[in-house]
């Protein structure tokens, strides 16, 4: 007899929406456990600009791939599928229900579709002349360069995200193969329900504003300060991410404090629309509910139906 597929759940949608609140509540209700599916959330020190779980929510529902590596070290998209899938693995042999949880819409992707992922050494050398040469000559350049060599992977990478661009020149270069053909996908072993988080886009982009004036106001410039304090460079991946990047602007006097402030706002929305790009509205996969308007009894019902359902 074939073994029964395990049931995983994954709760998706822009920041700011409150994914993390209703996980939480669900996982209560179910016996859940959440598996982050968030690329920031996974560094140590970086806890108000990535607006981390609290540690009452942690203390409420265990949380999996939160603060596992240092700023400085190297993580790949190879490294978060292996990590997520054993930390499936171990929620479902303990008995409980696994919730992928965030907003890292390749991060989400690659679990729930089982992306076969390059195992492509990263070369230094060659990123930092690709770098130099975007600086030079402009982003659109070396995605224009890609397009040739790759279109399929062109179509689905921004060519503003210089550094996935990057990478997929990398692997072909290396490999000498593309990167859309090495990403072919083997369907997870899961039984899977996708719920989608959303509200009304101008309600939703007041709640980012209100939670980055909630970060400042916590202290994310001397957290910026304290990482900087110790060691780590803003060249790091990890610091450039939202928050991080405008922030050492503003330390290094390339800023205002308030105009560093909205920058943060007016690319946090830039994201919400990308994260739309990455979570479609018309995509039937998902379940959407707009948590502004819809009682949470809802998802809760979809959930306990999914999990009585016999295989």
């Amino acid at each position: 007899m074939a073994a029964i597929p395990s049931p995983l759940i994954a709760i998706v949608g822009p920041t700011g929406v409150g994914k993390t609140k209703v996980a939480v509540c669900l996982c209560q209700q179910v016996g859940g456990e959440i598996v982050s599916a968030d690329s920031r959330q996974v560094f140590n020190g970086l806890d108000i600009g990535t607006d981390k779980p609290t540690s009452a929510q942690r203390s409420m529902v265990p949380h999996h791939l939160v603060d596992i590596v240092a700023p400085d070290e190297q993580f790949t998209l190879a490294q978060y599928q292996e990590r997520a899938y054993d930390a499936i693995e171990d929620v479902v042999h303990r008995g409980r229900v696994p919730f992928l949880v965030g907003g890292t819409g390749l991060y989400v992707r690659a679990v729930l579709e089982g992306f076969a992922i390059p195992r492509v050494e990263p070369n230094p050398r060659l990123r930092q002349r690709l770098m130099e040469e975007a600086e030079r000559n402009g982003a659109a350049v070396l995605h224009a360069r890609l397009a040739e060599l790759d279109p399929e992977a062109a179509d689905s990478i921004d060519a503003r995200n210089v550094r996935r661009v990057i990478r997929a020149l990398e692997v072909y270069e290396t490999a000498k193969e593309r990167i859309s053909v090495l990403q072919e996908r083997q369907e997870p072993p899961y039984r899977i329900l996708k719920i989608g988080l959303t509200m009304e886009r101008g309600r939703l982009y007041r709640r980012v504003d209100e939670r980055v004036d909630s970060m400042i106001d916590r202290g994310l410039v001397a957290e910026v300060q304290g990482l900087e304090a110790r060691g780590y460079s803003q060249d790091l991946p990890a610091m450039s991410g939202l928050g991080y990047r405008q922030v050492l602007m503003y330390l290094r006097g390339e800023l205002g404090l308030a105009e560093a402030v909205q920058r943060i706002k007016s690319e946090t929305h830039r994201l919400v629309r990308q994260q739309y790009k990455w979570f479609r509205l018309d995509d039937e996969t998902i379940h959407w509910f707009d948590v502004s308007s819809e009682p949470q009894e809802r998802i809760e019902a979809l959930i306990k139906g999914f999990l009585a359902e016999s295989p």
